[in-house]
């Protein structure tokens, strides 16, 4: 990726579709995602990698088993490696992800949500 000037409003405003997450800008060999949510994900863990949520707009839900993290704007939030989540908002979320390159975002449950990393637009 080049070596340019990114908006993260620019970015969220440029696409609509909750659960499709683009790629804002890579970091060594991490991928800074911008986001939408909207309903419940799918319960899944990642076995390799921490996941980091950051809110930036809206109240996000990550569900885990052994009770529920509750996010509102600002709030960081790290799953850890291996820990199933399941992620929900009951309205719209813009939100930021920090995961390493090529996390599948489905991570050890494939499903009709699995998708591929977009590039923006």
């Amino acid at each position: 990726m080049s070596a340019e000037v990114r908006n993260l409003q620019a970015a969220l405003d440029s696409f609509s579709e909750p659960w499709q997450p683009r790629r804002l800008v890579s970091v060594n060999d991490y991928d800074v995602k911008v986001v939408k949510l909207l309903g419940e994900f799918t319960w899944h863990s990642h076995p390799d990698t921490d996941e980091l949520f950051m809110v930036i707009s809206g109240r996000l839900v990550i569900q885990l088993r052994d009770g529920d993290v509750e996010l509102a704007p600002g709030d960081v939030y790290v799953v850890p490696r291996g820990v199933e989540h399941c992620p929900r908002a009951d309205a719209e979320v813009s939100a930021i992800l920090i995961e390493p390159q090529g996390t599948v975002n489905t991570g050890d449950a494939p499903s009709e949500r699995t998708t591929q990393l977009r590039e923006l637009d």
